[in-house]
């Protein structure tokens, strides 16, 4: 067998310091394994046109246009305005955004009519039967501020339950076991009292509109309802009841709507409208609550009116870390947000400007870096008010060091296992700025796909599953009890420099989130690449774990799977193949992006703006 050296595609600049750091080299075999060769299929195996209801057309051999300036890989030039921005994983969410900000709101208020919005265009994402967390730049402050809007589960649920109707030592995805107490809506009303300008009841008329009137579907929302749909009504899904789901998202066959059909909510335009009237407390305290505890006694579920009025989200102060001038922020409380900081504190000790942009080396590092900081993420990650996180020490420099110091440059890591402390997957993403300086990152979610499967009657929209995530490992910091909080996936991004706002960012996806909020810090510091390329260019996603964290994926290799998207070159998929990564086929699974970049450019307040291919949104600016 051919044999090439993995250290071949790398620079000298890069080769050196990384020999010197471990010390060592070695040869590594080239790609042989089945179902990894980069030959080109044959033209006769090729598709000649885009078949009618086909989900996708993919032509290998066929690339973007060539664009005249910028990266030429990106898709567009980011928009760029002097007033305010947004970005969202739908047009007319955006679009909703911009016109609150014109009509004098704040970004907060263009945020939370962007989120109202995106419950009804989005529902496979995003919903008031989900959770919300927030990072905000106060420009009065001059800081990061943080909110939690997350959920716990049902007072009357205890752990004896769940573990009777789990499956293999797991909560099931779907039906009334999963559901912990929606925090979205909360969130928006602590937001709004802070920080809102136009009345509340202004703020979620856009959203009431469009639920009323109907909206065309746009493609990736359309083949995600479907297939949420067909997931509820298959036999022994685990929904109690499916009826409500089907009536309020099928259309007229009940499997949901095509591409360009309108779809309307009247149902969600009620329940707005109750809560433009009545504000949280109609939801959680109110009407909707009776409702919600009707809904969940009649199915044999277990959340009551008293988890709704006991629920209330806080206010926290985010974590950071420093990457190479640039301050990156995070989450603790029960979201995945620090293996962001983890990550990027190993990585800093690597030289990925001279390893080059989408090398072999570049990725291998992160994606160790990535694998172990997630080793940590299973074993310590938890409600802080149930369990004592180490947070400080898990994103020290000092701990970042002795990880990375485990990193080979020629052969995966095998074993490995979390620190040993010291004694003592779908969602939606959105960002708005405004004239005064506030920039919002905001992301929602009702977890996986649409939810549980449960819409309670005549409410239009359905509860949330995230309490699958809790683990049911007796002594484990996230094991399941009444009232706490699930472990948590989504996670907004921000990064500031020196005393000034940067970026308001964020990538979706379950676990994807702190690598591919990794890798666009990465690109942006390491690889110059301005917001839209950084969104743009092709993302590598490492799954699995020596240790479970629910959402994990069983029988994959020890070392896990790295997934790369088409557009990562072929040399740098084969020498990754070399040295042993088990390279599985791209399944779309690499998140979804918007951003938005704060620049002064003398006395004038520069916002650019940037969303992505991946998903139907786009950003806007004025």
């Amino acid at each position: 067998m051919r044999r090439r050296t993995f250290l071949s595609f790398l620079p000298a600049a890069a080769a050196t310091p990384m020999l010197a750091q471990q010390g060592r080299a070695a040869s590594l075999p080239v790609a042989g394994e089945p179902g990894q060769s980069n030959a080109p299929a044959s033209p006769e195996a090729l598709p000649k046109r885009w078949e009618p209801g086909a989900r996708s057309f993919v032509r290998p051999d066929v690339h973007a246009g060539d664009r005249p300036v910028g990266a030429s890989f990106a898709s567009r030039t980011a928009a760029y305005g002097l007033s305010g921005a947004a970005g969202t994983a739908h047009p007319l969410a955006t679009q909703a955004g911009i016109e609150i900000l014109k009509r004098g709101g704040s970004a907060v208020d263009a945020a939370i009519a962007i989120n109202a919005c995106l419950g009804f265009l989005e529902p496979t994402s995003s919903g008031i039967g989900g959770d919300c967390f927030v990072m905000l730049w106060d420009p009065k402050l001059g800081k990061v501020v943080g909110l939690a809007g997350s959920g716990g589960s049902p007072r009357g649920l205890t752990l004896e339950t769940v573990r009777a109707r789990a499956k293999n030592g797991v909560l099931p995805p779907l039906g009334a076991v999963s559901i912990s107490v929606p925090g979205a809506l909360d969130a928006w009303w602590m937001l709004h009292k802070r920080y809102g300008k136009l009345p509340w009841a202004e703020v979620l008329a856009p959203a009431i509109v469009l639920a009323e009137n109907g909206a065309p579907v746009p493609e990736v929302i359309a083949w995600s309802i479907r297939g949420s749909l067909t997931g509820f009504q298959r036999p022994g899904s685990g929904v109690e009841e499916v009826a409500n789901a089907v009536r309020t998202y099928g259309l007229a066959d009940g499997k949901g709507p095509l591409p360009g059909q309108v779809f309307r909510n009247p149902d969600l335009a009620r329940t707005y409208r109750l809560i433009a009237q009545g504000g949280r407390d109609a939801f959680y305290n109110g009407p909707i609550a009776e409702t919600i505890e009707r809904y969940f006694k009649r199915i044999g579920g277990w959340m009551t009116r008293a988890d709704l009025a006991a629920h209330h989200g806080e206010w926290v102060t985010p974590y950071a870390t420093d990457y190479r001038g640039t301050t990156v922020h995070a989450l603790g409380a029960n979201t995945q947000g620090i293996a962001t900081l983890q990550m990027l504190n190993m990585i800093e000790h690597f030289d990925m400007a001279g390893a080059g942009f989408q090398s072999p080396a570049g990725i291998h590092w992160c994606v160790e870096a990535k694998r172990l900081a997630y080793e940590d993420r299973a074993r310590y990650y938890a409600d802080p008010h149930f369990s004592k996180v180490p947070v400080e020490w898990l994103i020290s420099k000092e701990y970042a060091a002795q990880r990375a110091a485990l990193i080979r440059p020629d052969r995966i890591l095998t074993p490995v296992y979390p620190g040993q402390a010291p004694s003592r997957g779908d969602t939606t993403y959105f960002t708005a700025a405004d004239k005064d300086g506030m920039m919002v990152s905001m992301i929602q979610s009702n977890f996986r796909g649409m939810g549980s499967g449960l819409v309670a009657d005549g409410l239009g929209f359905m509860f949330q599953d995230r309490g699958q995530l809790f683990s049911l490992q007796d002594g484990h910091p996230n094991i399941y009890a009444p009232g706490k909080r699930p472990f948590q996936t989504i996670i907004p991004g921000f990064a500031t420099k020196g005393d000034q706002p940067w970026m308001s960012f964020g990538v979706m996806g379950g676990d994807m989130q702190p690598q591919g909020q990794a890798q666009i810090i990465v690109n942006r510091v390491d690889y110059g690449l301005e917001i839209q390329s950084a969104g743009d260019s092709p993302r590598w996603h490492h799954e699995g774990s020596s240790q479970s964290m629910g959402e994990d994926k069983p029988g994959l290799p020890a070392i896990g799977q790295l997934k790369l998207e088409t557009g990562v070159p072929d040399a740098t998929k084969s020498a990754l193949a070399d040295i042993g990564w088990a390279i599985a086929k791209p399944d779309g699974g690499f998140g979804r992006y918007e951003c938005v970049e704060h620049r002064m450019d003398g006395k004038d307040r520069v916002y650019a703006a940037a969303s992505e291919m991946r998903a139907d949104g786009c950003a806007l600016a004025y």
